[in-house]
Parts: structure tokens; C-alpha cells; sequence
């Protein structure tokens, strides 16, 4: 009750209405903490969505990773279908602008997460990059990665964070941060 009285404060100091009926909230934490909230009013959900990006209570990740990977497969079987009628340059451009953008789009949140969450968007792009060249499975995916100059999902989590970093060091600017 008290979380809720915050929230209804707030978004009254900010000119903004809640609909107690409808209103949800995610309370995010370990299970130990989770578990020590007994507040019957609120009304609670298992995840949410945020600018296209889920989030779920324990911040796994894993409805993210599930939506991400149903829609990166979506598009690279349309890519396979098309793929005998374009060249190289072309499927290489539909991939990276497609589903590429996709896998880095809030990639950082993913820092840091367990080995075997972050395999599945490896796989996602594992498929996209033999999709691209053609390739069949045996082949080993590192040349394939290789020839394509992409960087394996670990790889570009650490580049956008280390990049991120440098700007925000070697700029005065501040206004990077809301990016």
C-alpha cells in the first residue's frame, strides 16, 4: 500500500492520472526479496515491455530473449527464401540492417548475463551469418564470422559498452547519457 501511495503521488505532481484498476506493477529483485512484499493491493505482472525492450522480474531476460529469437528466425527464413536471388553485398545488408539491429538494439542490458542466455543470440546470429554466405553447418562458424567481419554476441556487447564508455570520458557533453 505504501508503494502504491508513492506512485499515486507522483504521478499527480506530474499532471498525470493512474487508473487504480488497470494500473500494474513489476517489482524487480531476487526471489528472497520478491518474496518479502506482501502488499495484496498491488496489483503485480511477471514482465513488461519498455521502449521494445521486455523486462521481467528477476531481470533474466529470458522473455526478451524468446521474443528476440522468434523474430531474428522469422527473418532469416525470409532471408533463405530469397537468398538465391540476391548477391553477397546484398543479403549481407538485408542481415545486418534487419536482424542485426535487432541483436544490438539494448545489447548492453545483456552484460553480464549468464553463458547460457547469451548462447541463444549467438545461435540467432550463428544462423544469420550461413544464411548469408550459404554456408551449410559443418562448416565452422568462426571463418564464417570471420569473413563476414562480424564480431561473435559477447564481443559486440563489450565493444557497445566500451565504446559508450570512451564518449562519455572524452566528451564534455553529458547529454550521451540519455541515448
Amino acid at each position: 500500500m505504501v508503494c502504491q501511495k508513492i506512485v499515486l503521488n507522483t504521478s499527480c505532481k506530474v499532471s498525470r492520472t493512474l487508473n487504480s484498476s488497470t494500473t500494474e506493477f513489476l517489482l524487480i529483485g531476487i526471489k528472497q526479496q520478491l518474496s518479502k512484499i506482501h502488499d495484496s493491493s498491488l496489483t503485480t505482472t511477471h514482465s513488461d515491455r519498455n521502449l521494445g525492450f521486455i523486462f521481467d522480474e528477476h531481470l533474466t531476460f529470458s522473455d526478451q530473449i524468446s521474443a528476440l529469437s522468434k523474430s531474428c528466425y522469422c527473418h532469416i527464413r525470409e532471408l533463405r527464401c530469397i537468398g538465391p536471388y540476391l548477391n553477397f553485398e546484398t543479403a549481407s545488408t538485408i542481415a545486418t540492417s534487419i536482424v542485426h539491429s535487432k541483436l544490438d538494439y539494448c545489447n548492453s542490458l545483456y552484460h553480464n548475463l549468464p553463458n547460457y542466455q547469451l548462447n541463444r543470440p549467438q545461435q540467432i546470429q550463428n544462423s544469420l551469418a550461413r544464411a548469408v554466405v550459404k554456408a551449410p553447418k559443418s562448416l565452422h562458424i568462426t571463418t564464417i564470422l570471420k569473413s563476414l567481419h562480424w564480431l561473435k554476441v559477447n564481443e559486440r556487447i563489450e565493444y557497445k559498452l566500451l565504446s559508450l564508455t570512451y564518449k562519455v570520458l572524452t566528451t564534455s557533453n553529458l547529454a550521451i547519457l540519455t541515448i
